[in-house]
């Protein structure tokens, strides 16, 4: 078992979820089950799934659950990407967000190719 709180990708992980959280309480109210709950369980899903996947017993565990991460990630991205275009988001929010969860996303690759050593 790993800890994940020590891990930079997951710290800017938790750090984009919140932004993300603050930035979706402004959304229109008519977006409350819509865009502003899959985005806020989207980024969620990206730390949840390093966390989960520091806690597995395996490997092979390991590997599998950090493999989800990524695609939550881009999942995110996009949604930041809908809103800004349903001018939701102002440009330059759109950017102070989507940057740190490109970051992550490369941080994600980085790390899933550790795991995953090419012989």
């Amino acid at each position: 078992m790993r800890g994940f709180r020590g891990l930079a990708v997951w710290q800017k992980a938790h750090a984009l979820t919140l932004a993300v959280y603050r930035v979706t309480a402004t959304f229109p109210p008519a977006e409350r089950f819509g865009l502003t709950q899959q985005l806020r369980r989207a980024s969620v899903s990206v730390g949840s799934n390093i966390a989960e996947a520091c806690g597995r017993g395996s490997e092979a565990d390991f590997r599998r659950c950090i493999h989800i991460a990524p695609g939550s990630a881009n999942e995110t991205d996009y949604q930041l990407l809908l809103a800004r275009d349903l001018d939701m988001l102002p440009s330059d929010t759109y950017v102070a967000l989507a940057t740190p969860c490109t970051e992550v996303e490369r941080m994600l690759v980085s790390l899933i190719k550790r795991a995953h050593p090419i012989p």
